[in-house]
């Protein structure tokens, strides 16, 4: 499982989404057209910045990455993302086990 959290630069979690990301689904994804979601890893954490949410959003937007990851959770990762993005020095963790 993959859980998605906005932190600060000082690493305090600010925000955590309630859903959390399966490594079969992601696995499905094809990271040649996603390289954001391509690079997620199911047993390390990855750091997104502001300019790369946006990208990310763009991504998770996709009807077929929506068909896989669902409704709920492309939703929630879209939130977070923005949060990343209005906010000041946030980032969007990906959290493996």
């Amino acid at each position: 499982m993959i859980h998605v959290q906005v932190r600060k630069e000082t690493g305090e979690v600010i925000a955590r989404g309630t859903g959390w990301l399966d490594w079969a689904d992601l696995q499905s994804i094809d990271a040649e057209g996603f390289p954001f979601l391509g690079s997620l890893l199911p047993f390390a954490d990855t750091m997104f910045n502001s300019r790369q949410t946006e990208r990310l959003r763009k991504e998770v937007t996709d009807r077929s990455v929506i068909e896989i990851l669902g409704h709920d959770l492309v939703t929630e990762i879209e939130r977070l993302c923005r949060q990343v993005e209005n906010g000041s020095h946030l980032y969007l963790w990906f959290v493996g086990d």
